[in-house]
């Protein structure tokens, strides 16, 4: 028995030393020298102070700024910790409604969504509402919406703070990001760099 103790004693620290200590060192070096911002959580600043990060999305609600895509995650009930209550963009709690494509409750949901949206935007009655902007992503944190997302809100946005559409547009276009790598996935405008840039050319103190 003594003679089976000492090489899997030894082993076992091998292999922590190894899988445990030096490959997350080894890892966290390689990530933290090539891709320092992303290791740092991507995270956006303004006038030195963080603002957010690129990757998670916010909860915008004001109508002078642009909107991001719903967003279904839940969060502690303040007044009843045993409870949720609806805390869209809870980066504490990322996840989705795990509504199927024939739920009931989904459908009344894009619907109320779709009527609140062509409302507020001033959609004429053969605007399309683009999916983003009545459904909400597995995450919860989607940091994006789709750019004709975001044409569709240049208006409103623009009779708020007072500035041309065609101003508004050329910002959203100035913001757009293309698929990644070109290939995967699609056009899209970081909803915090979006107002972050607005805030820019037509100052307001950023807030939600």
């Amino acid at each position: 028995m003594n003679g089976l103790t000492r090489p899997v004693l030894i082993s076992a620290v091998l292999f922590m030393v190894i899988a445990g200590l030096a490959y997350p060192l080894f890892t966290t070096a390689v990530a933290e020298l090539l891709f320092h911002h992303q290791a740092q959580g991507s995270i956006i600043t303004v006038k030195g102070t963080s603002v957010g990060s690129e990757v998670i999305g916010q909860w915008f609600t004001k109508p002078e700024y642009f909107h991001p895509r719903p967003s279904v995650t839940t969060g502690s009930d303040p007044n009843d910790p045993s409870k949720t209550v609806d805390m869209p963009y809870n980066a504490a709690n990322s996840g989705a409604s795990n509504l199927g494509p024939a739920s009931k409750k989904l459908l009344e949901s894009v619907t109320s969504r779709a009527e609140a949206y062509r409302s507020e935007n001033q959609l004429g009655p053969t605007d399309l509402v683009p999916v983003d902007a009545v459904t909400a992503s597995a995450s919860g944190l989607d940091p994006d919406i789709s750019v004709a997302n975001a044409r569709f809100q240049a208006k409103r946005v623009a009779a708020e703070r007072g500035i041309s559409e065609q101003q508004l547009r050329a910002l959203v276009d100035a913001n757009t990001r293309g698929p990644q790598y070109g290939v995967l996935g699609y056009s899209r405008v970081n909803i915090l760099e979006l107002n972050i840039a607005l805030d820019k050319i037509a100052p307001r103190a950023l807030r939600k």
